[in-house]
């Protein structure tokens, strides 16, 4: 069951892969780190990412790994093809492979690690009261 506090998590995590994504690829192709620009040019993303919580309904289960499964996808395509119809900038295919790989190791990978932590202090719960 999700909390309040997991959908905050999880919007707040999944936007900050998005901007860590654009920052360190602004960063690498020496246009610099501006809060603007950053944000300008992780906004096809951001919106492709808002699509995607929508269709999937991600808020039922903003954790869940298979959330992060079917929003790395539709964030990746979206946010492409927002990318290159309504900002008109390029998507060579090595952008988008590195999109790709980066968001998925970002998306899903924070949820893989959330899942791997609490299963753990489960069983450490359990422990302590089997104690």
């Amino acid at each position: 069951m999700q909390t309040d506090r997991q959908l905050e998590l999880a919007i707040g995590l999944d936007v900050f892969v998005v901007v860590l994504f654009v920052a360190i690829g602004r960063r690498t192709h020496d246009e610099g780190s501006a809060f603007v620009g950053v944000i300008k040019t992780a906004l096809p993303f951001l919106i492709g990412l808002g699509a995607a919580w929508a269709a999937m309904r991600a808020w039922r289960r903003p954790t869940a790994v298979l959330t992060g499964l079917a929003v790395w996808p539709l964030t990746v395509l979206i946010g492409m093809i927002v990318r290159r119809i309504v900002f008109d900038r390029g998507t060579a295919t090595s952008f988008v492979i590195v999109a790709t790989l980066f968001l998925g190791a970002g998306l899903v990978g924070w949820r893989t690690g959330y899942r791997a932590l609490k299963v753990r202090s489960g069983r450490a719960s359990q422990a302590t009261a089997d104690a």
